[in-house]
C-alpha cells in the first residue's frame, strides 16, 4: 500500500444505521437487525492479520433499511458524528449504511459537516454479512484499514477497495460488488472564497423541504405546479443534456417564474451520467435561466439535493443561497 500523507486514524467511532450489511431473515424478508457489534468483533478477532485502529460502536435508533432514509435521520447522523468527534474524542467515524440511499446520505453529510477536520467514511454491502459471497466484511474491514492508513479530512465513500468522493459519485448498479461509480461530470465551478459561519458543522440546522423532479417528454405546468405548490423550499430539476427543458411551453415557464417569486430555489442538473449543465448554450436552457433556474453545473443529483438541504436549513437569506448554489463548497463542482 502506498504510504499516506495523512495521519492514521487512532480512534474510530462506528455508527451502525442498519442496511443490508447487518440484515437478518424475518417473516417478511431481510430486515435490519440489532447485535451487529458482537458479529463485527467476532469477525475482526478471527482476522489477526487485519490491522485496524481502535474502535468503538454505537447503534443508531431506529435501525433502518436505507430505503427509509430521510433528512430527519440525517440530522441525527450529523449530531452523532459531532458527538463522536467533539465530545468523545474520536478522530474518525465509520458509518455503516444501506446502499440504496448511501450516495444521498454521504453527499448530504459532506455539506452538513463542513469544517470538520475528522475523517468520515461511509460503507455498506450488497449482501448481508454471513451469507455466501457477501461483500460485507471486505468492505467493513477495508474501510477500517483505509482509515488506519490515513485519509484526508472530510467525507468519503468506501466500497470494494475504492475510496470515492461522495459529491461526485452515484449508485449505478443494483447488483455485484461495484454498485458505486464516480460520474465524469464537468468541474468548472469557482471555489467559494469563504464558507459562511452558518454552514459550519457545529451550527444547528433547520429541516428543509427539498424535492427532485426529472423532466420527461410531455411534462407540463400541472405536474410542475403539483411539486412546487407542495410547500417545498428547493427543487432539483433534472434537465435534459446540458440543461434544456420545454422552453416553448409558456405555462411551464410561468410555473417556474411563480416559484422564483415565492422564493423556491430551483437548481438544474443534467440527467446524463457525464457532462453537466450550461444553461446559456441553447435557447431551451437560457429560457430556464430567464425564469430563475440556477445552474447546477456538473453537480450530481445527490450532491445538489444535499447542498440545497444544507443551504436552506442554515437560515441563509435567499440571495446568499442562490449565490452559494453555483460556487464549490466541498468538491461538488470541482
Amino acid at each position: 500500500m502506498v504510504p499516506s500523507s495523512y495521519p492514521a486514524a487512532q480512534h474510530v467511532m462506528v455508527l451502525y444505521t442498519g442496511g443490508t450489511i447487518g440484515m437478518q431473515a424475518s417473516a417478511n424478508g431481510l430486515a435490519p437487525a440489532s447485535g451487529f457489534e458482537a458479529r463485527m468483533r467476532e469477525y475482526l478477532h478471527s482476522q489477526p492479520e487485519l490491522v485496524v485502529p481502535q474502535w468503538r460502536f454505537r447503534e443508531m435508533s431506529p435501525l433502518i433499511d436505507s430505503a427509509n432514509m430521510s433528512p430527519t435521520y440525517w440530522q441525527q447522523l450529523r449530531e452523532a458524528v459531532v458527538d463522536a468527534v467533539d465530545v468523545q474524542g474520536c478522530d474518525s467515524v465509520l458509518i455503516l449504511h444501506g446502499t440504496d440511499t448511501l450516495a444521498f446520505s454521504a453527499a448530504a453529510m459532506s455539506f452538513q459537516l463542513l469544517g470538520l477536520q475528522a475523517r468520515v467514511c461511509f460503507t455498506g454491502s450488497m449482501l448481508p454479512a454471513g451469507v455466501a459471497d457477501s461483500d460485507a466484511w471486505e468492505n467493513l474491514g477495508g474501510a477500517l484499514v483505509a482509515l488506519g492508513h490515513g485519509v484526508a479530512p472530510g467525507v468519503h465513500l468506501y466500497f470494494h477497495g475504492e475510496l470515492l468522493d461522495p459529491t461526485r459519485c452515484a449508485k449505478v448498479r443494483s447488483f455485484g460488488r461495484h454498485p458505486f461509480k464516480r460520474l465524469e461530470r464537468q468541474g468548472s465551478g469557482a471555489k467559494a472564497s469563504a464558507v459562511p459561519m452558518q454552514l459550519g458543522y457545529q451550527q444547528h440546522r433547520q429541516l428543509a423541504k427539498v424535492a427532485v423532479m426529472p423532466l420527461f417528454p410531455g411534462i407540463g405546468a400541472e405536474q410542475l405546479d403539483g411539486v412546487l405548490n407542495s410547500g417545498i423550499q428547493g427543487l432539483v430539476l433534472e434537465c435534459y443534456g446540458s440543461g434544456t427543458g420545454p422552453s416553448d411551453n409558456p405555462e411551464f415557464l410561468a410555473a417556474l417564474s411563480r416559484a422564483r417569486d415565492k422564493g423556491v430555489v430551483v437548481v438544474a442538473v443534467t440527467q446524463c451520467h457525464e457532462g453537466g449543465v450550461e444553461l446559456d448554450v441553447y435557447e431551451a436552457g437560457s429560457r430556464l435561466r430567464g425564469v430563475g433556474v440556477l445552474s447546477g453545473g456538473g453537480m450530481t443529483r445527490e450532491a445538489a439535493f444535499g447542498k440545497l438541504h444544507a443551504l436552506l436549513g442554515a437560515g441563509l437569506d435567499s440571495a446568499e443561497v442562490q449565490r452559494l448554489v453555483e460556487l464549490d463548497l466541498c468538491g461538488e463542482l470541482s
